[in-house]
C-alpha cells in the first residue's frame, strides 16, 4: 500500500516534469527554425542594432548632380552612435566622408572591402559594416564604422547536417539527464507527500481496532486532516467510555429488575403453594389476606412490564399519540388527587395551583397524566414526609408550564445529569419505593413526543424544580 501511493505520486511528478522539458525543447527548436528562416527576426529592444542602422542609412545618403551628402537626421544618428561613414563610388574611391577617423583609406579594393567587413579595424578602432545604394544608374557602396568597443561581429559557418546530429544527440542527453533529475526530485517529493498519508492510514487502523490513545501533531499539508483525526479519536474514546458506562448501568439495572421481579414472584409462588397444600387449613380471612398479597405483587409486576413496554415503544418511536382536546388543568389536578387518594401517600402535603381554570390543549391524556404522576411520585419517594410539594399549571402566551417543585433533599449534580437516562435509579429511593428506573426516562420521552421540553433545577438541601413546557399551537406525535 505504501509503495503504491509513493509510485502514484512519483509517476505524476515525473510525467509533469517530462512534459515541461519536451515543451521547452519544442519551443527552443521552433525559435531556432524561425530565426534560420527569417534572418530579420530580432528580439525587440530599445536600441537599434548596428547592422540595422547600416542597412537603413541608405535613405539618409543624398546623391545628386552637385555631389553626395547625408541628411541632418543621418548626421545625428552617426553622432549618437559614435559612428562615421565613407561613401565609395564604383571604383572604390571615397566620394564622401563624415566623421572619418584619421588613417582611414580613401580607396578600397574588393579585397580591402572584404577584410574591413570581416575583421575589426585596429587602426581605426572600429567595427565596420557595409551597405549599398543605387542612384543615377551608378552603384555606390558605403562603410559605416562604429567606435564602440561593445559592438562586435562574429562570422559563423557551420554544416547543418552536423548541427542537426549534435542537436539530436544533445536533446537525447538532455532528456536523459532531466529525466534522472526529475526522477530524484519526484521521489523525494512523493516521499514527503506520502509519509503523512502512511501515518494517517496507520492512525485510522488504530481507530478501527478501538485504540484511541494515539495523538498526532497537526503539521504540514495534512494539518487539518491530522486535527480532525485527533478530534475523531477523542470523540470515539469518549463514546467508548460512555458506552461502557451505559453497559455497566444496564447490567446493574437488569440485575436490580431481575431482583425486583424475583421478590414478588417468590411471594406469589410461596402463598400459592401454601394455599394449594392440603395439609394447610386456612380461614377465609387468611385466604383473603394471601390473595390480597398475591394481587398486590401481581399488579407490581404488571406495572413493571408496562413500563418496559412503554419505554421501548417511546424510544423507538413506534407509538401513535391518541390526542384529544382536554383541559390540562383538570388533568393535572386529577393526577394530584389520585396520588393523595393512595393510602401510602395520603398524609403527604401536595399543593396545587393554576393560572386559569381552563387551559385546553391537544394531548394524549393518558400519557401526559402518566408523565405528571411520575414527577409527583419522584418528588414523594426521594423526600421525607414533611416535605411540601407544589404542583402548578401556568399559561403564558402560547406556552403552558407544568411545574413540580419540592423543598426536599435536592439532587447531586452527578445524578442531575443522568436523571432522564434509562436504567438510572436514584440513590435516595427507599427499599419500599424501588421501581423500574424508567419513570423519568418515560416522562422525558412523553414530553418530547408532544413537542415539548422538560428541564430540572436542583440544589442539595434546597429542593428540586422540574418544569414541563408545552406549546398550545405545536402538535407533536410519534409515528410508527
Amino acid at each position: 500500500m505504501k509503495w503504491r501511493l509513493t509510485g502514484r505520486y512519483l509517476v505524476s511528478v515525473v510525467v509533469i516534469v517530462v512534459i515541461v522539458i519536451v515543451i521547452n525543447i519544442m519551443v527552443i527548436l521552433g525559435l531556432y527554425i524561425l530565426q534560420m528562416v527569417n534572418k530579420d527576426l530580432q528580439i525587440p529592444s530599445q536600441e537599434t542594432s548596428a547592422d540595422t542602422i547600416t542597412r537603413s542609412f541608405q535613405n539618409d545618403i543624398v546623391i545628386n548632380p552637385d555631389g553626395i551628402s547625408i541628411t541632418e537626421k543621418g548626421k545625428k544618428v552617426l553622432e549618437e552612435n559614435q559612428a562615421w561613414i565613407q561613401v565609395l563610388d564604383e571604383d572604390g574611391k571615397q566620394a564622401y566622408g563624415y566623421l572619418v577617423p584619421k588613417g582611414a583609406k580613401v580607396k578600397y579594393t574588393p579585397l580591402d572591402m572584404i577584410q574591413t567587413y570581416k575583421y575589426f579595424e585596429k587602426e581605426l578602432l572600429s567595427t565596420v559594416f557595409v551597405g549599398g545604394k543605387i542612384a543615377q544608374n551608378h552603384q555606390y557602396s558605403y562603410l559605416v564604422g562604429f567606435k564602440s568597443r561593445y559592438i562586435q561581429r562574429q562570422v559563423l559557418t557551420f554544416d547543418y547536417r552536423k548541427v542537426g546530429q549534435a542537436l539530436k544527440m544533445g536533446s537525447i542527453i538532455l532528456i536523459i539527464i532531466d529525466g534522472l533529475i526529475a526522477l530524484c526530485i519526484g521521489y523525494i517529493f512523493s516521499k514527503i507527500l506520502t509519509k503523512p498519508i502512511h501515518t494517517l492510514i496507520d492512525g485510522i487502523k488504530q481507530l478501527a481496532n478501538k485504540k484511541y490513545n494515539k495523538h498526532y501533531k497537526p503539521a504540514g499539508v495534512y494539518k487539518d486532516v491530522f486535527h480532525n483525526v485527533n478530534l475523531l479519536s477523542e470523540e470515539l474514546r469518549a463514546g467508548e467510555m460512555e458506552r461502557k458506562k451505559l453497559d455497566r448501568m444496564k447490567e446493574e439495572w437488569i440485575g436490580n429488575i431481575s431482583h425486583d421481579i424475583k421478590t414478588p414472584l417468590a411471594s406469589i409462588q410461596g402463598y400459592a403453594e401454601m394455599m394449594k397444600d392440603k395439609d394447610y387449613h386456612f380461614s377465609i380471612d387468611e385466604m383473603r389476606d394471601y390473595a390480597e398479597i398475591i394481587e398486590r405483587k401481581s399488579l407490581y409486576l404488571t406495572d413493571l412490564i408496562e413500563d418496559l413496554n412503554l419505554s421501548t415503544r417511546l424510544k423507538n418511536k413506534e407509538m401513535m399519540l391518541n390526542k384529544k382536546n382536554v383541559n390540562l388543568v383538570s388533568l393535572v389536578r386529577n393526577a394530584v388527587i389520585d396520588t393523595l387518594n393512595d393510602s401510602r401517600y395520603a398524609n403527604r402535603n401536595i399543593d396545587f395551583q393554576c393560572s386559569d381554570e381552563i387551559i385546553r390543549m391537544d394531548v394524549d391524556e393518558l400519557l401526559i397524566r402518566r408523565a405528571v404522576s411520575n414527577l409527583i411520585y419522584n418528588a414523594i419517594v426521594h423526600n421525607d414526609e414533611a416535605v411540601v410539594i407544589k404542583v402548578s399549571v401556568v399559561k403564558s402566551g402560547h406556552i403552558v408550564y407544568v411545574r413540580v417543585v419540592d423543598s426536599g433533599k435536592g439532587i447531586r449534580q452527578e445524578e442531575l445529569a443522568r436523571i432522564f437516562d434509562r436504567y438510572y435509579r436514584g440513590t435516595n429511593t427507599g427499599e419500599v419505593h424501588k421501581g423500574s428506573g424508567l419513570g423519568m426516562a418515560i416522562t422525558h420521552d412523553i414530553i418530547e413526543a408532544h413537542g415539548g421540553e422538560i428541564t430540572v433545577h436542583s440544589e442539595l438541601s434546597q429542593g428540586t424544580e422540574i418544569e414541563i413546557r408545552l406549546s398550545i399551537s405545536q402538535k407533536g406525535n410519534v409515528s410508527g
